[in-house]
């Protein structure tokens, strides 16, 4: 005689993490045990304890899990309100937690006041050396990832009130570029300092949301980027290195920025990136044969909707989902929110990780990308428990809101290009 199954078990069954092939997804050593092997054991038994424990509330939240909302927003805004004495250990990282909190912000759907706003943008500008370039804090010296952050964060609170975008130089950022810009279209870090695709993408990001982009700024960009797509098919930081999550993120969103998609093996990016999500844990890991880490979350999660755009408008490929990226959606979600939320607020790497408003940042842009799908004319949403869960959408080359992207693209828009001439004078011609 057939019967119904049990309530409680249905909605267990609509849980990927739950499902009963559960253990035979557990990492194999084959009986040789390493280094890697053991701490790989070691997160996949942590993470299935998270598991198992959302298993056994399901029987009394049947809403489960719930994104602490609450609790996140407490943590950010205790977060901004110490921006000007930051933690030692991120003392030349302060644009970055501007940045990060505020986007983590603008995804929760917290407005900040029009007057912290201000003071806010006030020290973002005491940032910005007299040269062009933000610095990591006031009267350090600029450098291309902290002027990706201070950009990103003014676009975010130009929403608020677009006068913060005065703050932003926009000649002597243009000049700063093109001061790093090496003969072989890269981007130094700083003066002095390392070559890798971030500054590409550092770079390339904020003279496109200011709209101080020229071919000369650009000249040589795509060949240097063509060059550090591996064997694998991710990007490398370098030519001739490792592909990894975060050089991959920045090379496939800076040849978007270039509009030369056309320049990557795109189909090879797919299958490296689609197969660093992990069997057990759901997540991304940010390497081969690498631990799953929350803010993999976006830095490999946010290069499906690229991927997906350029394959809509290049490939045409007939076999393309038209409703959903080509990565497992809800197991990336139930990984973050059953695994990443930490009991007093903020996200984490994974299970046992303390809290940090970096991976608050990249787990709730992955959750955003994991819950929103926009290809073409549909728009379809994929968000697990609580409805509440859902986040704003992120423009995923920037990693900004919808909203703040089209602020930035309209407001730079009435501004004048750069003169290319100035970028060329010697420190003593510059002042």
């Amino acid at each position: 005689m057939l019967t119904d199954k049990p309530c409680a078990e249905m909605e267990k069954s609509r849980f990927r993490c739950l499902s009963v092939n559960s253990e035979k997804r557990k990492f194999e050593d084959e009986g040789i045990a390493t280094k890697t092997s053991d701490e790989q054991k070691q997160v996949e038994a942590s993470v299935l304890k998270c598991y198992n424990t959302f298993k056994s509330s399901l029987d009394i939240y049947p809403d489960v899990p719930f994104l602490e909302r609450e609790s996140h927003v407490e943590f950010l805004l205790k977060g901004l309100r110490n921006l000007s004495s930051s933690y030692e250990c991120l003392d030349s990282s302060r644009p970055w937690l501007c940045y990060w909190i505020l986007h983590s912000l603008e995804l929760l759907e917290v407005p900040i006041p029009e007057e912290r706003a201000l003071e806010i943008a006030n020290f973002i500008g005491r940032c910005q050396d007299p040269r062009g370039g933000f610095a990591g804090g006031p009267m350090q010296f600029p450098h291309l990832a902290p002027t990706y952050a201070a950009v990103n964060a003014l676009c975010i609170l130009a929403n608020i009130t677009e006068k913060v975008l005065d703050v932003i130089d926009r000649q002597k950022l243009y000049e700063y570029l093109m001061r790093m810009k090496t003969e072989d279209g890269a981007f130094k870090m700083h003066d002095g300092g390392e070559v890798d695709i971030r500054g590409v993408y550092c770079a390339l990001s904020a003279a496109r949301l200011t709209n101080i982009m020229t071919k000369e700024l650009v000249e040589g960009t795509a060949d240097f980027i063509t060059r550090c797509q591996t064997y694998e098919g991710g990007f490398a930081g370098f030519p001739g290195m490792e592909a990894h999550g975060g050089y991959s993120f920045c090379g496939i969103a800076a040849l978007v920025l270039l509009g030369h998609t056309e320049r990557c093996d795109v189909q090879a990016l797919l299958r490296w990136t689609a197969n660093r999500q992990t069997r057990l844990e759901g997540g991304f890991q940010g390497r081969t044969n690498k631990l799953v880490d929350g803010c993999y979350s976006f830095w490999q999660g946010g290069i499906f909707p690229i991927i997906h755009m350029i394959m809509c408008t290049e490939d045409d490929d007939p076999n393309l989902s038209p409703g959903r990226w080509m990565f497992h959606q809800e197991a990336l979600q139930e990984y973050i929110l059953i695994c990443c939320q930490h009991c007093y607020g903020g996200l984490i790497d994974k299970p046992g990780k303390p809290r940090d408003h970096y991976h608050t940042c990249y787990c709730l842009s992955g959750l955003s990308v994991a819950q929103h799908f926009v290809g073409g004319s549909l728009t379809q949403d994929v968000v697990i428990g609580n409805p509440q869960n859902k986040l704003r959408p992120v423009q995923p080359v920037y990693n900004l809101s919808l909203d703040s992207v089209m602020m930035a693209h309209k407001y730079f828009s009435k501004k004048n290009m750069p003169n290319s001439q100035e970028a060329h004078k010697g420190p003593s011609d510059s002042s």
